[in-house]
């Protein structure tokens, strides 16, 4: 890691301040393992490093969260979706979780975990910021190979992980409360708003989305063909240094050479240099409000 940070950030409260919620929860996909991540990264010192090396005063309550309260004895599909009753309940708990964490001006950090539950970190962190800053919007940077933005009906999988944006946009939307019918406006952000970075594997229904509302994807050709510092500059470029960021990074969006602990490797991604200039360009910005890191799976890393 590298030393502690002299930057004010632009829309917390209190720079060095943040909120930890670490998740267990593996039900938007199939494989076992991502759940077991956040203990993982834990054990080997992750939020430790974070407080003594770079100086964050680490608000978090010594729990991974399985969320084994939430989960129902019987939980058939709907619309296509697999554990629906299960992911938008545990989504909800997490949204709870992290806008405790953001209402009060802290950075959350979300340790996942499948890439379902940015449906709960990005819904509390929207609705805290438009509480805080008088309306203004999320911004959101997903880095991926996989765009997520599948609509139930036109996903190929059913399972919710490639589902999130779709609902956190309201491109997907269901009137049912206890399956995501809790997404209310306010917890959802703008397609204008979202920058998508290293996809190298979307479905054809969701390149079809993503043309027809024109949402900004740089895949790893554009990487390739411009670098990851034109990209960034690009993307930052779009967000404008006005609004609040959002940074969702899956860790399948690296290269399996340098991550191969996840369950959905796809050959040809990011470089770790390019992870984490990714990281460092968002930083700069101050306006980084709130992370997720999830699709770390245990399982696939012996």
């Amino acid at each position: 890691m590298t030393s502690q940070s002299t930057l004010k950030p632009k829309f917390l409260a209190v720079g060095n301040e943040l909120g930890v919620v670490a998740v267990g929860f593996s039900g938007g996909q199939c494989k076992p393992g991502v759940d077991a991540a956040p203990t993982a990264l834990i054990e080997a010192g992750l939020l430790t490093q974070l407080q003594h090396e770079l100086g964050f005063t680490i608000h978090h309550d010594d729990t991974v969260h399985s969320y084994s309260d939430l989960l129902p004895a019987h939980d058939p599909a709907y619309r296509n979706m697999k554990n629906p009753l299960a992911v938008s309940a545990v989504t909800r708990r997490i949204s709870e979780q992290v806008y405790a964490h953001a209402s009060q001006g802290r950075c959350v950090l979300t340790l996942g975990g499948d890439h379902s539950i940015a449906i709960g970190t990005i819904a509390g962190m929207a609705k805290a910021v438009r509480e805080r800053h008088h309306g203004r919007e999320l911004a959101v940077i997903w880095v991926d190979a996989h765009a997520d933005i599948n609509t139930p009906e036109v996903s190929a999988s059913g399972n919710v992980h490639g589902m999130p944006v779709a609902f956190l946009t309201g491109l997907a939307q269901e009137q049912r409360e206890d399956i995501f019918g809790w997404l209310g406006p306010e917890m959802r952000i703008s397609l204008k708003k979202l920058v998508y970075i290293g996809l190298r594997d979307v479905d054809a229904a969701e390149r079809n989305i993503l043309r027809e509302h024109g949402v900004k994807a740089f895949s790893m050709h554009d990487i390739d063909r411009h670098g990851i510092g034109r990209v960034m500059d690009m993307a930052l470029g779009h967000i404008g240094n006005d609004t609040p960021i959002h940074l969702s990074f899956d860790v399948d969006a690296l290269d399996p050479q340098f991550a191969p602990s996840t369950g959905t490797p796809v050959r040809g991604g990011l470089t770790l240099r390019e992870g984490d200039f990714i990281a460092e360009c968002v930083h700069e910005t101050g306006s980084l409000v709130s992370m997720d890191l999830v699709e770390v799976s245990r399982n696939s890393d012996e």
